[in-house]
């Protein structure tokens, strides 16, 4: 046996709470048949890693909060330094919320459904008069990429790379199209918390859900990990690039991906804020708008926005146990 399988075979056996081991290994990475930004399809690799079975709930974060007094980014005014020419009101503390419009819309205007909204947060995920006091199960939103980075830290874990949340996501169905299989429905059965009816102004709540859902209420794929796909989207450490960034090896393995300056958007040259790529899909993914419910989809998110259906869920690496 070589000392590789050694290794992971020790590590498999050294349990994290609520987190599954993930062997690693090489995969088909991306989709050619779908979205173009998912695409070229390639073989990547990731080394064996732990992954949290669930989505980082309310009731972890507010423990986060309570220990260290952490302000999130949507509780802070922006400076006007750092955004020339904005509009005062888009300065004050605010994060973006989905607003059903209850009629049919453009959908090529995405103002149609999404608002700024001044005081909504993570402990107010539709607005100031919102609150989580009966959601605490529920994954954590309104988290910005520094405020994912900040709870890794002091939870002694890290975010996912785009390949070892792919990789974790696919359960070990290596090309399928989704997280458990290819039928979306098997049965009529809803595998996962998405948007059924016609978005946005329509939801038929098959699932169960119209907003989030209590981590846990699907079935696990295969490595047993809950809501990898829909519910909230997840952030990862990837720079976002508009196509497949594939793998290359070089530097004794080292992977080459997209860099800070690729992930600016093109449509947008005079904003320079950059953008990561968040993976999974949510609760607004509709067949007739956003059928990113599938482990191979990928979105850009600017690292300075949170909204309310955006989340996170971390790893560990074998070279990184956690001090907590």
């Amino acid at each position: 046996m070589s000392v590789g399988q050694n290794l992971v075979d020790k590590l498999r056996c050294l349990p994290l709470a609520d987190m599954s081991f993930i062997p690693g290994g090489r995969f088909v990475m991306g989709s050619d048949q779908h979205y173009p930004e998912e695409a070229p399809a390639h073989q990547a690799s990731v080394e064996g890693f732990w992954i949290d079975k669930y989505a980082v709930t309310n009731e972890q974060f507010a423990q986060f909060v309570a220990e260290t007094g952490y302000l999130t980014s949507a509780e802070r005014p922006a400076r006007a330094e750092d955004y020339p020419g904005a509009k005062p009101e888009l300065l004050r503390a605010a994060s973006v919320v989905f607003r059903n419009p209850h009629a049919p819309v453009d959908l090529r205007d995405h103002y149609n459904w999404w608002t700024y909204v001044p005081g909504a947060d993570w402990r107010h995920p539709e607005g100031p008069n919102s609150s989580i006091d009966d959601r605490l199960q529920h994954p954590i939103v309104h988290v910005a990429y520094e405020d994912a980075e900040a709870y890794a830290k002091w939870a002694g874990k890290e975010l996912p790379t785009e390949a070892e949340w792919e990789f974790a996501a696919r359960g070990g169905l290596d090309g399928a199209t989704y997280a458990w299989g290819e039928e979306f429905a098997p049965s009529g059965r809803p595998m996962a918390n998405t948007w059924q009816g016609e978005f946005p102004w329509q939801n038929l709540r098959i699932d169960g859900y119209e907003g989030t859902a209590p981590v846990g209420q699907f079935p696990p794929n295969g490595y047993g990990l809950y809501d990898m796909i829909g519910n909230v989207w997840e952030w990862t450490t990837d720079w976002y690039s508009p196509h497949q960034p594939v793998q290359k090896a070089c530097c004794g393995g080292a992977v080459a991906r997209a860099d800070r300056e690729q992930s600016y958007d093109p449509l947008l040259p005079g904003i320079k804020i950059p953008r990561k790529v968040i993976k999974g899909g949510s609760f607004l993914c509709a067949p007739n708008y956003c059928r990113r419910y599938r482990p191979a989809a990928r979105m850009a998110q600017p690292i300075d926005t949170s909204t309310c259906h955006i989340g996170l869920r971390l790893v560990v690496r074998p070279d990184a146990r956690p001090n907590k």
